[in-house]
């Protein structure tokens, strides 16, 4: 649920961003690459949330939550660092794009996680 609110999020933000800058990098970023990357970013959050859950019962939750958000914060120099082709128009303007979407996976995890506990 979280990998498709995520996706959702990722394919508005490209097409409000395509039309603030007319800047199209849909050869590089486009929507079945947002949908499987954030669909599979959630599958294994899903996995380790589950791991950290079995291996510290109560705390796991927490552990998960901290481990993930860490764990978006340090994705972000991907992004930032990936080299893209010559022929790239404004290659600058990239991480202003991508870099936002490092966190719509956290983000829609952490919304969608309390409509799910059990109480």
């Amino acid at each position: 649920m979280a990998g498709i609110l995520a996706a959702l999020a990722a394919n508005i933000y490209n097409q409000i961003y395509f039309f603030a800058t007319e800047i199209d990098y849909s050869n590089i970023i486009n929507w079945g690459s947002l949908l499987s990357l954030n669909l599979i970013i959630s599958l294994l959050a899903g996995l380790l949330y589950w791991l950290l859950t079995t291996l510290f019962k109560s705390r796991g939750a927490i552990v998960f939550n901290f481990v993930y958000s860490v764990g978006s914060f340090a994705c972000v120099i991907i992004p930032i660092a990936i080299t893209l082709p010559l022929t790239t128009p404004n290659p600058e303007l990239f991480p202003g794009l991508t870099v936002p979407m490092v966190f719509f996976p956290v983000i829609a995890w952490m919304t969608i996680d309390p409509l799910f506990k059990k109480n």
